[in-house]
This record gives C-alpha cells, sequence and structure tokens, in this order.
C-alpha cells in the first residue's frame, strides 16, 4: 500500500514537471522587457554618440543600471523625461559631454560631387545610402536617422545634414575643395547682314 502511494505521488510530481516545462516554453519571454520598453523611447539613431554601439545596448545597459538616462542627444531632454517617467527615477538634465540636443537632421549627399568610394556606405548604421563602387550615391531620406557617422568618412565632403522638415532647395552649397565650374566659353560673333 505503501508502494502505491510512492509511485502515485511520483506520478503527480513527474506531471507538474512536464506541465511546467510546457509552460515555460510556451510563455517563456525573450529578452529583458524593460530593455525593450527603454529602446522603443530611444531615436534608433544608432549613433553611438552614449558611448554605446546603439540604441539597443544603452537600452540594456540603461535597464541593467549600468548607464544613466541622459546620455542621448538625438532623444534631447523629452526622451530624458519619458525615460525618467518610464523607470519611476527624477528626470534629469541631458550631458553635455555626449552632444548638445539638435533638431531631426538627415543626411544629404551633394551627387555631382560624389566620387563613389563607398565609405559613406560602409558607415551607415541603418543602411540609407544606395550606391556602389565608382557610382553616384544618394541617402534614402526615410530611412536617415541623421546620426552623421556617414560625413566624416566622405573624403570629398560631399554629404551634409540638413534639417529632417527643411523644403528640399535646389541651390546646392558651396565646397571650397571642389574646384568652381568655369563659366561658359565666349561665343564666337555672329556674321551680320548688311
Amino acid at each position: 500500500m505503501i508502494w502505491l502511494a510512492i509511485i502515485l505521488l511520483l506520478a503527480v510530481i513527474a506531471l507538474c514537471g512536464l506541465l511546467l516545462g510546457v509552460f515555460a516554453q510556451k510563455y517563456k519571454v525573450e529578452g529583458d522587457p524593460l530593455a525593450e520598453k527603454i529602446d522603443a523611447i530611444l531615436p534608433q539613431t544608432q549613433c553611438g554618440q552614449c558611448g554605446f554601439p546603439g540604441c539597443k545596448p544603452y537600452a540594456e545597459a540603461i535597464a541593467k543600471g549600468e548607464a544613466d538616462i541622459n546620455r542621448c542627444p538625438p532623444g534631447g531632454q523629452e526622451g530624458v523625461d519619458k525615460l525618467a517617467e518610464l523607470l519611476g527615477v527624477e528626470s534629469k538634465p541631458l550631458n553635455a559631454e555626449n552632444g548638445a540636443e539638435t533638431a531631426p537632421q538627415v543626411a544629404f549627399i551633394i551627387e555631382d560631387w560624389c566620387i563613389g568610394c563607398t565609405k559613406c556606405i560602409k558607415a551607415c548604421p541603418v543602411d540609407a545610402i544606395l550606391g556602389s563602387n565608382q557610382k553616384m550615391h544618394t541617402i534614402i531620406s526615410d530611412e536617415c536617422t541623421g546620426c552623421r557617422l556617414c560625413v566624416d568618412p566622405c573624403p570629398v565632403n560631399c554629404i551634409i545634414m540638413k534639417p529632417r522638415d527643411e523644403p528640399w532647395n535646389w541651390d546646392k552649397p558651396q565646397n571650397p575643395q571642389q574646384p568652381q565650374t568655369p563659366p561658359p566659353a565666349p561665343q564666337p560673333p555672329q556674321p551680320t547682314e548688311s
């Protein structure tokens, strides 16, 4: 009789273990839910100004308590305030050591100056640049996060930053490193009828 009770108890324990395993797989949470919420607030520029290689690593560091909430210039003070509200902590001013808050920007390639070196393509963390080797490049402005990581690698300074909401201006900025276009050659005098 005691053996029957032991077998029954082991069967119940095995069934509970099996059910726990099934429910653990079914309701498994990937990653850190707090880090996901923090990452959703960050601007996704992937610029690295916070000292981390992108927004997700910065969010994970904030969630673990390894980084402060005020290190994201693209998110600005509004982003710091939202993070403080999410985490239930007091807001603080944006850390000036990480950069100044600026209006949202987008990169723009002056295509006539582009030599097709592909250095900007390699630097772009969000694949917002189209082009190939020795061919003109262009920016997909809807994909550009304004991180500025493509500006410094450009050897001919053909990438500029513009405010995201600024209307398109067809006047190209003057680049002091680019030779100016010479004026058109004078036309020979036309014969006059006498």
